[in-house]
C-alpha cells in the first residue's frame, strides 16, 4: 500500500470496470487538468441503475470494432467494487479531442499502464484526493 501513489480520482462504476479490464484509455471529464503522473484509480460507492445501462450500451457499441476479451464477462451491477482504490495507472496527457472511441467528454485524461491492485475501502471525494486520508476503517 506504501509504494501506491499520493494522490486517487474518483470515477464512476462501471466505467472504472472498463479501464481495467477493457482497456478503456481516456477518463471524460468536464474540466482540464495539468496533472501527469500515477494516480490510484478509485471505483465510486454509487452507480445507479441508468448509469450502469449507458455504460453498457457504450460498451457494445464499442465492441461492434474492438472485440470483448475472450471469454469477457460484464458484470452485474452489485457485482462491481466500489468505494475504494481499484487500480494505478499514469495520466500521461489531457485532452479536448481523441480518436479513442472512449473519448466523449469534453476533456479526456489519457491514461497508460493501468494495473489493478488488490481492493482497499477508501471514501471518495471530488478531484484528485489525498487517499490515504480517506482509509474505511474495518468493522468490528
Amino acid at each position: 500500500m506504501e509504494t501506491l501513489p499520493k494522490f486517487a480520482l474518483s470515477i464512476r462504476q462501471p466505467w472504472a470496470w472498463c479501464i481495467v479490464n477493457l482497456g478503456k484509455d481516456i477518463e471524460n471529464r468536464d474540466w482540464p487538468t495539468r496533472f501527469r503522473g500515477p494516480v490510484c484509480i478509485h471505483a465510486s460507492k454509487g452507480v445507479t441503475r441508468d448509469e450502469y445501462e449507458d455504460c453498457l450500451a457504450t460498451v457494445h457499441a464499442i465492441s461492434r470494432t474492438r472485440p470483448f476479451p475472450q471469454g469477457g464477462v460484464f458484470p452485474e451491477r452489485d457485482e462491481l467494487q466500489r468505494g475504494g482504490i481499484v487500480a494505478t495507472a499514469e495520466i500521461v496527457n489531457c485532452v479536448d479531442s481523441s480518436s479513442s472511441p472512449w473519448f466523449f467528454g469534453r476533456y479526456g485524461f489519457v491514461l497508460r499502464n493501468v494495473q489493478p491492485v488488490k481492493f482497499i475501502p477508501v471514501k471518495g471525494a471530488l478531484s484528485f484526493f489525498e487517499w490515504r486520508k480517506n482509509l474505511v476503517e474495518a468493522g468490528p
